[in-house]
């Protein structure tokens, strides 16, 4: 595998032991394990309404995070039920 030169770098910084696990890491790491694990059980089918804008707008983010638009809008919607959608603008 080719390495770009930040790849190259950060590589570098983890074998030369500066890197450190965070605090809650492995709780987090569970947390996000369960998230997967919702996200990809989908035993419910839902129709929604919206608008062409918004759905472009998923589309393209979609594309971006590399996964399907529907995964993505499941789980912004996943996350706004469980209190973790974070509002960057505000």
């Amino acid at each position: 595998m080719k390495l770009n030169s930040e790849e190259k770098e950060i590589l570098q910084s983890v074998e030369r032991g500066e890197w450190r696990r965070v605090r809650g890491a492995v709780k987090q790491k569970g947390s996000y394990r369960e998230y997967a694990k919702a996200t990809v059980r989908k035993d419910k089918r839902v129709n929604i309404r919206m608008s062409e804008k918004d759905l472009v707008h998923f589309q393209k983010k979609a594309v971006e995070e590399g996964l399907p638009y529907q995964t993505l809008i499941s789980s912004v919607l996943h996350k706004y039920i469980s209190g973790r959608l974070i509002d960057r603008a505000g």
